[in-house]
C-alpha cells in the first residue's frame, strides 16, 4: 500500500528508527522487530530515498510480518534535510492515534528529526559502535549523547560493547546477538544445492553476511591462494567498498546476497564456515550474529579473533579462533572436524539462546521502564 495504514487505535506504538533497510539483510533489527509487532503496532522507519516524484511523501507498506515499513521518498533534487523528514513523521502520526508511544533508535542521526517526540519510553538498542564504521557522520557522537540522556532504558548487542558504554547509562543491559534455532537447523537435514553454487566442487567453506570494511579482504585473498584445494563461498552484498577490489580467484566465489529464508540451503551444502573479520575500529565491539547461527546449521566454524566472539564462543570451544598465520591450518582441520561431540557442544549453547528470549526480556525491561515513568510523572 502507498497510503496512509488503516488506523489501530488498540495496541501501543512502537516506532524504530532505523539506519538499516528493512529488506537489506535480516538480522537484529529485524527479528526483534519481528516480536515487537505481536505486541505493539511497530513502525520502522527507514532513512530515505530519492526518486522521481511529484512532492515528498512517506511511503508506507505492511510487511507479511506485521510490521509497518515506512520510508520518506524525497523528489530527485530537493535536499532531505531533517524538518522535510520530521513534517512527514509528523503528518503521519497525526493521523495515527495511539495510547502509548515508544520511541526505539538504531542511529542516533534520527534524533535530527524525531528528537521533538514525546514517548512514554525511549529506547537505544546500541546494536554497534556506529563511529568505528567507515566515513562516520560528524554529528554522530553528539548526538549519541543526547540520546543517552533521552533513553530511559539502552541495550548494547554485546557485552565488549555494554563495557564501552555502561557507565553512561543507569539503565542499560547486554543482549549479544542471538539466533532463530529451528530456521538454520533445516542445514543439518540434506537438501537440493541451490543453481548457482551447484557446480562449485568440494569440499567447500562458506561465509555469510554483509561484505563491508568489517572483512579482512587481504586475509580471503591468502587463503583461497594457500587452499587452492578448496573452494570458498562468499554470499552477501557488497557495501561501502568497490567489488573491483575483490580478490578473484578460480575457487573464490562472490554469489551476492540471498534471503534470510534461502540461507540454509546454502549453508546445508557447505563443509565449514568461516568469519574473515579484519581486527580493527569497526569489529571491536561486534557480536556478529552469523556466529550462533553457522553453529544452528552443524558447521565447523573457525574466526579471527573478534573479541566477542573469543569470549563467548572461543573460549568455550565450540569455534576455532585463529590468526592469518594459523588461519590456513585451521580452515583444513574444519574440513575433518566431524563427530557428534562438537555438535553437541553447540547445541549446548544454543539450548540457551534464543531471539524469543531475547525479546521477552527486553520487553519487559521496555514495559518497566514506561511504569517507572508513569510513577515518577503521578509523584
Amino acid at each position: 500500500m502507498n497510503s496512509q495504514a488503516p488506523l489501530e487505535v488498540a495496541r501501543p506504538l512502537l516506532i524504530c528508527f532505523s539506519h538499516l533497510r528493512w529488506n537489506f539483510v535480516f538480522q537484529r533489527p529485524q527479528h526483534l522487530m519481528t516480536r515487537a509487532a505481536r505486541e505493539f503496532r511497530v513502525v520502522f522507519f527507514e532513512e530515505p530515498l530519492f526518486e522521481h516524484a511529484a512532492r515528498p511523501h512517506l511511503r508506507v507498506l505492511a510487511d507479511p510480518s506485521g510490521v509497518l515499513v515506512a520510508t520518506p521518498i524525497i523528489p530527485l533534487g530537493v535536499d532531505a534535510e531533517p524538518r522535510l523528514i520530521r513534517a512527514l513523521l509528523d503528518d503521519w502520526l497525526t493521523h495515527s492515534p495511539h495510547p502509548m508511544l515508544v520511541t526505539w533508535y538504531y542511529t542516533p542521526m534520527a534524533l535530527q528529526f524525531s528528537g521533538h517526540l514525546a514517548p512514554e519510553v525511549c529506547v537505544y538498542d546500541c546494536m554497534d559502535e556506529l563511529s568505528g564504521f567507515l566515513n562516520p557522520p560528524p554529528e554522530l557522537q553528539g548526538l549519541e549523547n543526547d540520546l543517552f540522556e533521552r533513553a530511559d532504558v539502552v541495550f548494547t548487542g554485546g557485552h565488549s560493547l555494554y563495557d564501552a558504554k555502561k557507565n553512561r547509562h543507569s539503565n542499560i543491559h547486554a543482549f549479544p546477538s542471538s539466533v532463530d534455532v529451528r530456521h538454520f537447523g533445516r542445514a543439518r537435514v540434506k537438501q537440493a544445492d541451490p543453481a548457482d553454487q551447484s557446480h562449485i566442487p568440494h569440499p567447500r567453506i562458506g561465509f555469510f553476511g554483509v561484505v563491508d570494511e568489517r572483512m579482512d579482504i587481504g586475509l580471503v585473498g591468502a587463503m583461497a591462494e594457500a587452499l587452492p584445494e578448496v573452494q570458498f563461498v562468499m554470499v552477501g552484498p557488497v557495501v561501502k567498498i568497490d567489488e573491483a577490489h575483490l580478490p578473484k580467484r578460480d575457487n573464490l566465489h562472490w554469489l551476492g546476497g540471498r534471503s534470510y529464508d534461502e540461507l540454509p540451503q546454502y549453508l546445508g551444502n557447505w563443509d565449514a564456515g568461516w568469519m574473515p573479520f579484519a581486527l580493527n575500529e569497526a569489529t571491536r565491539f561486534i557480536s556478529p550474529t552469523k556466529t550462533p547461527e553457522f553453529l544452528a546449521a552443524g558447521l565447523p566454524l573457525t574466526s579471527t579473533a573478534v573479541p566477542d566472539v573469543v569470549s563467548g564462543y572461543g573460549n568455550s570451544g565450540v569455534v576455532t579462533i585463529a590468526d592469518r598465520d594459523a588461519m590456513a591450518g585451521a580452515l583444513r582441520q574444519s574440513l575433518v572436524a566431524t563427530g557428534p561431540e562438537r555438535l553437541a557442544k553447540a547445541d549446548k549453547l544454543l539450548a540457551t539462546m534464543s531471539w524469543d528470549k531475547t525479546w521477552k526480556t527486553m520487553s519487559s525491561l521496555v514495559n518497566r521502564s514506561a511504569a517507572a515513568r508513569t510513577l515518577y510523572a503521578a509523584q
